[in-house]
């Protein structure tokens, strides 16, 4: 008989085998797996991350992986996603409010510019990839031109004019805190942080209506 064995895998949903101990922040594998794929896309690109990477820096067999993505294009989908499913949820229900459209416009910016500028990793940097154009990722693209839509609606609302031109510039302004964390990240926006620069961009919105 052997003298001593090695501690089995540390098991991670449904029996699936873990090489060492958590090492992401999730509570599961799957959310484990999103992290790390946030930080290696936004780091190296998607083209530059392979799976195996993405396996490499959860701690778990790369095709345990395949238990909970089919490809890497489902993890790259699933992680878009999050970046337009709560606030898209959020001006569907501004829409249909009561208050008026410039307050309701500014509620939806300033609830978008939080997520986009506290997430963990800066998803946004993301909708820049080349193969975010492919079909494969056509309900994203839907759904944020839809929250796009409801943003230039509330403009157009406030301003009671949807054929004016300044109607497109809330949701582009917003999104501008997606570039902000880029440059703060590579030490280019001095003193600030995109966080920071919430209300800046909050009332910029709210001068142009």
């Amino acid at each position: 008989m052997p003298t001593g064995s090695s501690a089995p895998p540390t098991p991670i949903g449904r029996g699936r085998p873990r090489l060492v101990p958590a090492r992401r922040r999730g509570q599961t594998a799957r959310e484990e797996i999103l992290d790390a794929a946030a930080e290696l896309f936004t780091r190296h690109g998607y083209t530059g991350t392979s799976t195996r990477m993405i396996a490499e820096a959860v701690g778990i067999r790369q095709a345990s992986m395949y238990h909970y993505f089919g490809t890497k294009d489902d993890i790259l989908a699933t992680l878009l996603e999050t970046t337009v499913v709560a606030s898209l949820e959020r001006a569907r229900g501004l829409l249909d409010g009561d208050e008026p459209a410039r307050a309701r416009l500014l509620e939806l910016a300033r609830f978008d510019i939080d997520q986009l500028a506290r997430s963990r990793w800066n998803l946004g940097a993301l909708y820049l990839l080349p193969e975010v154009a492919d079909q494969r990722f056509v309900e994203f693209r839907s759904a944020r031109q839809e929250l796009a839509d409801s943003y230039a609606a509330l403009a157009a609302a406030a301003l009671g004019d949807d054929t004016d031109k300044r109607t497109l510039l809330p949701f582009r302004l917003v999104e501008s805190v997606i570039m902000m964390r880029a440059d703060e990240q590579r030490g280019e926006l001095g003193e600030h942080t995109a966080a920071g620069l919430a209300d800046t961009v909050i009332d910029a919105i709210s001068r142009i209506l």
